[in-house]
């Protein structure tokens, strides 16, 4: 199932943009403050109506798709860490079933799992740190097993091994067929563990294709506007200044 944009403009925030993403790949999207990465991710996920253009999944497009199933297809994690009501954890995670209209305790509890937060399920989830609360939202979105995992900044308050645990577990999903997009600011993250990566600069696409292309120490300048340099291995790089 591909989930594909075309001409997408939204007013001041994207200008013509169009890509078409692949099932059983994680994609990352990158670029400077202002880019309109939480955009895009947005019009992917069927929130934002675009004023030209189309969001398509397999050629339907996704705004005419009634919520629900929608919602079963494409699972949105924003960037916002928000919990409105105090209920335990658990509850929380079993939101994410609410697409298909059961609670089913096989695909919440490995969620739980996943995330390593079994050990919190009762806790009530307004007394989590705001790395916990991260790790049961995107928990609440893995128990709905969607097709599409569109997630926006999934790592900001992440320590690093919790980071790495969550990027193994995202590549796994894909390996099973899922379609994995993360909005990131760490490059090296995306540069290690992303399929593809897109560059967005001002609201346009600066960069699209295989991590080393679009992350090219030159592209990195030109967007960002600093001198970089990428050292280690495939797989195991970090970026350092020119």
């Amino acid at each position: 199932m591909k989930l594909a944009a075309h001409g997408l403009t939204i007013a001041k925030r994207l200008s013509e943009v169009s890509l078409q993403l692949e099932p059983g790949s994680i994609t990352a999207i990158c670029g400077p403050n202002g880019a309109g990465k939480s955009t895009l991710l947005e019009a992917l996920a069927g929130l934002l109506a675009p004023v030209e253009g189309t969001v398509a999944l397999d050629g339907i497009s996704v705004q005419i798709m009634a919520p629900r199933e929608r919602a079963q297809l494409l699972g949105y994690l924003p960037q916002a860490h928000e919990i409105a009501w105090d209920v335990p954890v658990r509850s929380l995670v079993e939101l994410g079933r609410m697409p298909h209209g059961d609670s089913l305790a096989g695909p919440v509890d490995a969620a739980l799992d996943a995330l390593d937060i079994a050990h919190l399920a009762q806790r009530r989830a307004q007394s989590l740190s705001g790395g916990e609360t991260a790790r049961v939202l995107l928990a609440r979105v893995l128990a709905g097993e969607p097709r599409w995992i569109l997630a926006d900044e999934p790592l900001a308050a992440l320590d690093i091994a919790h980071q790495l645990a969550l990027l193994r577990h995202l590549r796994r999903a894909a390996d099973k067929g899922a379609g994995i997009v993360l909005v990131l600011h760490d490059l090296a993250h995306a540069m290690n563990h992303a399929d593809r990566v897109i560059v967005l600069d001002g609201g346009k696409l600066a960069a699209d294709g295989a991590c080393e292309n679009a992350l090219d120490p030159q592209v990195i300048e030109r967007v960002w506007k600093v001198p970089v340099r990428w050292i280690g291995e495939p797989g195991h790089r970090a970026l350092v200044g020119g």
